[in-house]
């Protein structure tokens, strides 16, 4: 049975994709610090704040053939006046949690020959975003997709992400109403998108697409695009 490693899998767009790899008959290892309600697979209580805990986790874990970079925080401050301990939260979750759990996963799948790594970007890495931190962490994110495809290539490792657009999630419903209408205007179907919706695309990217596929982003923002 393959096994996939899911990071912010208690809620949301990560939960979805436990469910979708589950249902496809994945083993899965959903990561989280906390779990609000029933999830899917294996449960991993980690804050991703530790990181220099993320080597010891993975070896206690095992190898796994897909790893899902999904977990994020975001705050609201005015960019005037961000709390440093936010910014600071927001770097270790958002960028330098993944790229050590790609360091410490690709190990194994190197060896193996093969394995996938899809992150979970956002349109604000090609828009900007009222939380600065926030935006400049998924943008960054997304360049390291490109340079780990290129450096894990050789090797059979493909490493992709996802941008979606404004989700479905307990993220964006702690929104103020302003925010929401604003990212929404430029929305053509007027509606956010569904965690399901990211899912399916992780998990094709996850386990599906062809290994020439590797080094991209897809974007699930319903057409919307930066003007």
């Amino acid at each position: 049975m393959k096994r996939v490693l899911i990071t912010g899998a208690g809620a949301g767009i990560g939960l979805a994709v436990a469910k979708k790899f589950a249902v496809m008959g994945w083993y899965v290892l959903s990561l989280d610090k906390v779990f609000k309600e029933a999830s899917m697979g294996e449960e991993i209580i980690f804050d991703l704040r530790d990181l220099d805990g993320i080597p010891e986790l993975i070896d206690r874990i095992g190898p796994v053939d897909t790893l899902v970079n999904n977990a994020a925080v975001l705050f609201c401050d005015p960019i005037e006046s961000i709390p440093k301990d936010h910014m600071q939260e927001i770097l270790d979750v958002n960028l330098l949690a993944p790229a050590k759990l790609i360091e410490a996963t690709s190990k194994a799948m190197k060896l193996r020959g093969s394995g996938r790594i899809v992150s979970v970007g956002s349109v604000s890495a090609f828009t900007g975003h009222p939380d600065l931190w926030y935006g400049a962490t998924k943008a960054a994110l997304l360049n390291l997709t490109k340079s780990y495809a290129s450096h894990f290539g050789p090797y059979g490792v493909l490493v992709n992400a996802v941008a979606p657009g404004p989700t479905l999630t307990a993220m964006y419903e702690r929104l103020p109403e302003s925010r929401k209408e604003s990212v929404m205007s430029s929305v053509h179907s007027r509606r956010p998108c569904l965690p399901e919706e990211v899912a399916e695309t992780i998990f094709w990217l996850g386990a599906e697409s062809p290994t020439y596929v590797s080094g991209t982003t897809i974007d699930v923002n319903g057409g919307s695009y930066p003007r």
